[in-house]
């Protein structure tokens, strides 16, 4: 089927698995619920891999990221650097085959996880962005919302010479750095209000706007199937869907290398490369 397996015993799971996907897509009216692993053939890490085991301690908490400008220092110095990363990064081949099945009809609506923003820039601008963008950034005082390049441009002018070399980078755009690179960054503010800046993103700690969970749960209600991509669904943010999903009898397919939290309700598991799986799921419904 063109594509390979992750280990010896799974080939024939998985093939199943792909005819099980394949079905589903070509039956119309697919919800897909994307996560990290969809992303790091475009050169952006997950999380947890497919051991399971988080690849990093837990990230900035939104009551450290109010509470401290300190901590806020930190955070834009990082993701000062990882911005570069990101900004560069390009949809890969399951983002294509993912907007190639929307635009076809076969996937009704793509719910993602990620912060990345490239279910957009592979074309997918209906993608309702649970934890937001690194793309936007908001002001918590006047609510402004501006673009990250712009904030890039600012942070480039307070901090000329600034040079961090090869750091590494985390799935939700922030490098690592020592603190003596991090203790003399200086933190843009809002340029109407002079406010603190936030990227457009869900922190943790933080609550994903009611709005956004209410138009997630009203796609999953009306899909036929629900598609999960990239994802262990370790945290209750996507957890859920799945969850409400396999209650109201809708098949739930996974495609994610390891592990997720949401097995045992699936109708079918594929432990494949997502690129190379949707590739071939989208070459198959559209010869079939």
């Amino acid at each position: 089927m063109g594509v390979p397996a992750t280990n010896p015993g799974a080939p024939a799971a998985d093939a199943a698995g792909l005819e099980a996907l394949v079905r589903l897509l070509a039956g119309r009216g697919v919800v897909v619920l994307s996560g990290a692993g969809l992303s790091t053939e475009s050169g952006i890490p997950d999380y947890r891999g497919e051991t399971g085991s988080r690849r990093r301690g837990t990230p900035m908490t939104y009551q450290e990221f109010t509470g401290s400008e300190a901590a806020r220092r930190r955070y834009w110095a990082r993701s000062h650097v990882g911005w570069r990363t990101i900004a560069g990064a390009e949809p890969n081949a399951g983002h294509r085959a993912v907007e190639q099945l929307r635009r076809s009809g076969h996937v009704a609506a793509v719910i993602t996880q990620n912060v990345d923003g490239l279910h957009h820039a592979a074309g997918t601008r209906t993608a309702v962005e649970l934890h937001g963008a690194l793309r936007r950034v908001v002001c918590l005082a006047c609510r402004r919302t501006t673009s990250r390049e712009e904030l890039d441009g600012r942070l480039d002018a307070l901090n000329a010479g600034f040079r961090a070399g090869s750091a590494r980078l985390n799935p939700d755009g922030d490098a690592e750095l020592p603190p003596e690179l991090v203790d003399g960054f200086r933190v843009a503010p809002c340029p109407a209000c002079g406010g603190v800046l936030k990227p457009d993103v869900v922190f943790f700690g933080e609550s994903v706007p009611e709005p956004r969970v209410r138009r997630c749960f009203e796609l999953v209600d009306a899909a036929q199937a629900l598609v999960v991509l990239g994802s262990s669904l370790t945290v209750l943010s996507g957890l859920r869907f799945v969850r409400r999903a396999a209650a109201a009898g809708t098949p739930v397919v996974i495609v994610n290398q390891g592990a997720t939290r949401a097995d045992e309700l699936a109708a079918a598991r594929v432990g494949l490369p997502l690129g190379a799986v949707l590739t071939e799921a989208a070459r198959r419904v559209r010869s079939g």
